[in-house]
């Protein structure tokens, strides 16, 4: 699977989560473009983040973070860059912990463990 198909798969599995991220990411990059689909993974995350803030129920993204442990497990490496350095190392920015703990819980541990790698710690 290459790295745009992962964003037409995503955006058709994940329609309600894909607008708010939609509008984080022309909030930052004044449009969107499925050629910048690695930005947009990160304006995934930044949305995710604000849902954590807001405290959005978790359990309706333990789908996103199992979809994630699977393209990660079985997809090629462009994937998994994409999934580790524009999705996990942006997840949980700024949230606090109270807010990011129940979301941490649902998280796969593989996306724990880059998450982990990169920050050194847990979000909470």
């Amino acid at each position: 699977m290459l790295l745009q198909e992962m964003y037409e798969e995503f955006r058709a599995t994940f329609p309600e989560i894909t607008l708010k991220a939609d509008i984080a990411h022309i909030n930052q990059w004044d449009e969107l473009d499925p050629s910048f689909a690695y930005s947009w993974f990160e304006s995934l995350a930044n949305a995710i983040n604000d849902e954590m803030s807001k405290g959005s129920e978790p359990a309706q993204y333990k789908s996103i973070f199992e979809y994630f442990r699977q393209k990660y497990l079985f997809e090629s490496d462009d994937i998994k860059n994409c999934i580790d350095v524009a999705f996990i190392e942006n997840l949980f920015w700024r949230v606090k912990a109270e807010h990011a703990s129940p979301y941490w819980t649902l998280m796969p541990d593989v996306l724990k463990q880059l998450y982990i790698q990169f920050h050194g710690r847990s979000p909470c």
